[in-house]
């Protein structure tokens, strides 16, 4: 920051200079001025001190003459070079009213549409927070000098919340809800500081932010751990354990959380069995798909291929995108081979063998490793994917 001031000052000097130079300018102009008033005056005074020597006899005609030339050469030769006084329309007090003028107009209005609150947090959050309360405070200034910053707001929100101040992050939420639109996780944290800012009561309020999360994403994970908190707190034991589950089974296996998310679980079980309930068994989770089939080069295209050609092993669905739904990538120098296509080898989550009834199997060449197009080809007949007996697919067809 000082070096922002020093930078600041240097600027204010340069811009003060053209505002006194011209000043310095004048006042010069003015005693040169002066001492050519004074010379002439000094050589009228000569003239006339040479008129009453000649009056009195004492000079004639021509030594008067002599005197006068010799006056008038030194008056010349001290005006010489003297510039012709420069004449200012505006006068000597507007540029010093302007010298004074300038640095408090810049200081007030740099104060007032400036950022130099934004040059200080900058300064600040270059290094590392002491404790939380500091941070608290650094992302408070920060919402205030960019009060639309939805980042500087969701992550005050959550530093209250670990401050234990939940009223204050429920309207820090709100804002930020207000500013970067409904999202799914905003309305999450949103419900869960407002439910805790009501002293862990359940409202229509939260019931709405909770609904809309998990309409737009059934796995939001902040309203899944909510709602099975109210369900426990309302000994609604059942409802807390499949909510638990579903939030267990969207985190990490590392997360640290899982522990302890296991931990309520377990109480929600034992609370339900005491009261003489009986916990619902889960539906039981669709097997996954695992495909085995063995690939080899028809005799003839033998000769045709480079070893280092690429084969594309990979099984589609029937009905259903074009994408492949489980890929292993080989070398003609591979084959034959025996390979597993199943869920794990997924492009994409949601396109795994198991989500699709029927599905074929291709085996492709393609020297420019591309999986999509290549030179020849092997497919298979249409097969369910649940298809547990071992595939036999002949590479034997160009690939049009």
């Amino acid at each position: 920051m000082i070096d922002f001031w020093l930078a600041a000052g240097l600027l204010l000097l340069v811009a003060l200079s053209f505002l006194l130079i011209p000043v310095l300018r004048s006042r010069r102009a003015q005693r040169e001025e002066d001492r050519t008033a004074l010379n002439v005056a000094l050589y009228q005074e000569r003239v006339a001190e040479l008129q009453t020597q000649q009056e009195e006899g004492v000079l004639d005609a021509a030594q008067m003459d002599a005197g006068r030339a010799e006056a008038a050469r030194e008056l010349l030769a001290d005006t010489e070079g003297v510039e012709a006084p420069r004449v200012s329309r505006l006068g000597k007090p507007l540029p010093l009213l302007a010298a004074v003028l300038v640095p408090v107009l810049g200081l007030g209005l740099y104060m007032h549409y400036g950022a130099s609150d934004k040059v200080e947090l900058t300064r600040e959050f270059s290094q590392a927070p002491k404790s939380m309360e500091e941070m608290t405070q650094r992302l408070e200034r920060v919402v205030a000098a960019q009060p639309d910053s939805a980042e500087g707001m969701y992550f005050l929100g959550r530093a209250y919340m670990a401050q234990d101040r939940p009223a204050d992050a429920a309207k820090m939420f709100e804002r930020t809800v207000n500013l970067a639109g409904r999202q799914p996780e905003l309305l999450g944290q949103w419900a869960q500081a407002q439910y805790f800012a009501d002293g862990k009561k359940w409202s229509d309020k939260v019931q709405a932010l909770t609904d809309e999360a998990l309409k737009a994403d059934p796995k939001e994970v902040t309203s899944l751990g909510l709602l099975g908190i109210a369900a426990f707190e309302g000994e609604r034991y059942q409802d807390a354990i499949d909510y638990w589950n579903r939030l267990l089974a969207q985190l990490p296996p590392d997360d640290k959380s899982r522990e302890a998310l296991q931990g309520g679980i377990t109480r929600a079980t034992e609370k339900l069995v005491a009261s003489g309930g009986k916990v619902a068994q889960a539906p039981a989770a669709k097997a996954s798909a695992l495909l085995k089939v063995s690939v080899d080069l028809a005799a003839d295209l033998k000769a045709r291929v480079q070893p280092g050609d690429s084969v594309f092993i990979f099984a589609r669905a029937i009905s259903g995108p074009p994408a492949p739904l489980a890929v292993k990538r080989m070398t003609v120098a591979d084959l034959p081979v025996t390979v597993e296509l199943g869920d794990a080898d997924a492009m994409m989550p949601q396109l795994k063998l198991s989500n699709f009834p029927e599905v074929q199997l291709v085996a492709r060449i393609s020297r420019a490793g591309k999986p999509t197009a290549g030179e020849w080809i092997g497919r298979s007949q249409p097969l369910a994917s649940s298809t547990t007996a071992p595939q036999t697919l002949t590479i034997d067809s160009p690939d049009k």
